[in-house]
């Protein structure tokens, strides 16, 4: 007897229990499709005097929803399910549904809150609210650095406790789908700039460590523009005793918004405008500032093919968001400070910082090969000896530039007008067709 009512009950259990919740979802409840609607409402973010929202449509997103078919003795459907347990896909259910049941069958969506879902949601939000700190930029006066932009603190959302409070906040709208809520204010933490301002006496930044240079004499307007805007974002900047310098990092965003203009900027397999060309005069600059101080560089890589700007070739340095960058640690004992100022068309970094007693020795550059396509290769070797004068830093920087005529430059409008040479006929075809030409 035992047994049978054991059956019986599997049999129920395995016809109207409803599906298990998966690891990464907890069930808001079941809704009609108007009530979807409502809880899919957009929804509204305030983070200190700035809002952010998620769409309705992101909402959305979150949700999973699934229909079933269940008994409720209370409930008349219109039509009747003959099919109710095809639909269970259970042999028991056919064995023991009764066909009477079937004018009670009653369709339901149960909805469920994806929680990996909104934690991604969150991470994507991150982007656009999370801001570094910023460091107060310094120059040197009277041989002592001095503050000339104040740094500020920097934002970031605690992602983990936002998607919580969102959870929670629709978790609330489900169970008052008419009500009226506020905007969900964003936890966060305020994130201190490395190099405190209150430190600048105790510095020590009183030597000239290195100096690089070099000359864009013959660029035109806007490669000037994009040069100066760059320039500005490391004029001023503090390296901390061991840490790596990251170029790219520095350097920003690279975009209309922030000031840069179209310019030509070696990719690929061509040369053709893009906001801010130009941006390696600065690179490169700083690499030979970098290489005169003594500095260890720990990411570096060459341009493509020579280009008359960087002059002598061999000592430039290319870059490109996010890479490559250019890289070195500040292997001495204090600070760095970099200062840039223009000199007519040479553009200068100067690095200061606190003698060690270190001696650098640059030998070359030198032109190991030059072919008559304009391909090249070279080297220097920056030597390093400390105050005792034992070598503490040897370092061979070997560069193989290839023919400029492999990445071909577009006529004054942006468009070639021959084919480049490398190209297939069938590249230049679908070339001259892609741009209207005869």
């Amino acid at each position: 007897m035992k047994i049978k009512y054991l059956f019986l009950f599997v049999c129920l259990f395995s016809i109207f229990s409803i599906p298990t919740l998966r690891a990464d979802a907890f069930e808001l409840g079941v809704f009609s499709p108007q009530d979807i609607g409502k809880l899919s409402q957009p929804i509204s973010f305030k983070l200190a005097d700035s809002s952010y929202g998620a769409k309705a449509a992101d909402v959305s997103a979150w949700l999973s929803q699934t229909d079933s078919l269940s008994y409720d003795p209370d409930y008349s459907s219109e039509i009747e399910n003959i099919h109710f347990c095809e639909y269970r896909k259970s042999i028991l259910c056919s064995l023991s549904f009764d066909t009477r049941r079937e004018s009670h069958i009653q369709k339901k969506t149960m909805v469920e809150l994806n929680s990996d879902a909104v934690s991604d949601f969150v991470s994507n939000l991150a982007f656009k609210t999370d801001k570094e700190a910023e460091n107060a930029k310094f120059k040197l006066e009277d041989g002592k650095a001095a503050v000339f932009s104040m740094g500020e603190e920097g934002v970031m959302i605690k992602q983990d406790e936002v998607a919580k409070t969102i959870a929670e906040y629709v978790k609330n709208r489900a169970n008052d789908l008419d009500g009226t809520q506020d905007p969900i204010e964003l936890a966060y933490e305020k994130i201190k700039p490395e190099v405190p301002i209150q430190s600048i006496d105790s510095m020590g930044i009183d030597t000239l460590l290195g100096e690089g240079r070099s000359n864009f004499r013959g660029s035109p307007r806007n490669r000037i523009a994009n040069i100066k805007v760059a320039t500005a974002r490391f004029d001023g900047v503090m390296i901390k005793p061991g840490d790596e310098f990251s170029f790219v990092s520095i350097l920003g965003p690279v975009d209309e918004e922030h000031g840069y203009y179209p310019e030509l900027v070696i990719k690929k397999d061509k040369t053709e405008p893009e906001f801010g060309g130009g941006i390696c005069q600065v690179s490169t600059t700083v690499f030979r500032a970098a290489i005169y101080s003594g500095l260890e560089i720990t990411a570096r890589r060459n341009h493509a093919y020579p280009v008359s700007y960087y002059n002598p070739q061999g000592m430039d340095s290319t870059v490109y968001i996010p890479k490559p960058d250019l890289k070195f640690k500040n292997n001495t004992l204090g600070y760095i400070l970099v200062q840039a100022k223009f000199e007519g068309t040479e553009l200068v970094f100067d690095f200061y910082g606190t003698s060690d007693g270190r001696q650098t020795n640059v030998i070359g550059p030198k032109i190991l090969e030059r072919n008559p396509d304009g391909s090249m290769k070279t080297t220097f070797t920056q030597e390093v000896t400390d105050k005792d004068g034992n070598v503490v830093l040897k370092d061979v920087f070997n560069s193989s530039y290839e023919s400029p005529s492999k990445f071909p430059h577009p006529a004054p409008d942006g468009v070639l007008t021959e084919k480049p040479k490398g190209w297939s006929d069938r590249e230049w075809k679908k070339y001259k067709a892609e741009h209207n030409l005869p």
